[in-house]
């Protein structure tokens, strides 16, 4: 039943302020559902003039976070297994430098979700992400490959690794980083008459100098 001015009961019995907030909020949650749907229209539509001019824009709010990927659905779905490792040439008091064995990101988020029923979304798909635009955006020789996209996944997956890896390690200061990931071919099943070569082999990124110390990070241990 609706009251005589054509409103749900439970809207009319409100007071005019509150009836404004729900206006509003409703109003502010729209807007923001219309603006998502139209950045991720522009990620994913065929590049036309209004997605060339905002591509920094776009790409800036849809990575690493809602980036679409439909290979899982693919009908010969990724079978590898990359695993991001970094390490750190650090800095010490005495002005000597040190560099650090390789820290195995991927095996870290693995094991922070593993048991864990509501894994955070950084952990499922922040790294993992940031290595995939990377390399969308650059060849096998580490050169880019698109603009200012390239720039932008540099930075990204740089930032990532800083902030993990931290500002001090092994009592000095990180001043240059590598990121490097090893890659396994998955085993076939061996009802499925397929072999393949699982040894791990391993693509190395150029070092990548610190500007920044990214402020609050742990370190990676």
């Amino acid at each position: 039943m609706q009251s005589e001015q054509g409103e749900p009961p439970q809207v009319a019995g409100l007071s005019l302020p509150a009836r404004i907030a729900v206006a509003v909020t409703v109003g502010v949650v729209a807007v923001g559902a219309l603006f998502h749907l139209g950045m991720v229209f522009l990620h994913v539509a065929p590049s036309n003039t209004l997605s060339k001019q905002h591509a920094s824009a776009v790409g800036d709010y849809v990575y690493p976070e809602f980036e679409q990927n439909w290979k899982l659905f693919a009908p010969d779905p990724v079978q590898q297994n990359n695993h991001v490792q970094a390490r750190a040439e650090v800095r010490k008091p005495d002005g000597s430098t040190e560099t650090t064995g390789w820290v195995d990101m991927t095996a870290i988020d693995v094991a922070d979700m593993r048991h864990n029923p509501l894994p955070s979304h950084t952990q499922q798909n922040e790294l993992r992400r940031a290595w995939g635009y990377y390399t969308d955006t650059h060849n096998d020789q580490n050169q880019p490959t698109s603009g200012t996209g390239s720039d932008m996944s540099s930075a990204l997956l740089e930032n990532i690794l800083a902030k993990r890896l931290g500002h001090t390690l092994n009592g000095g200061t990180v001043v240059r980083i590598q990121a490097r990931t090893a890659i396994t071919m998955v085993a076939r099943p061996t009802w499925s008459g397929e072999s393949v070569d699982t040894t791990t082999t391993f693509r190395e990124l150029p070092w990548w100098t610190v500007t920044s110390a990214p402020a609050g990070q742990e370190k990676a241990s």
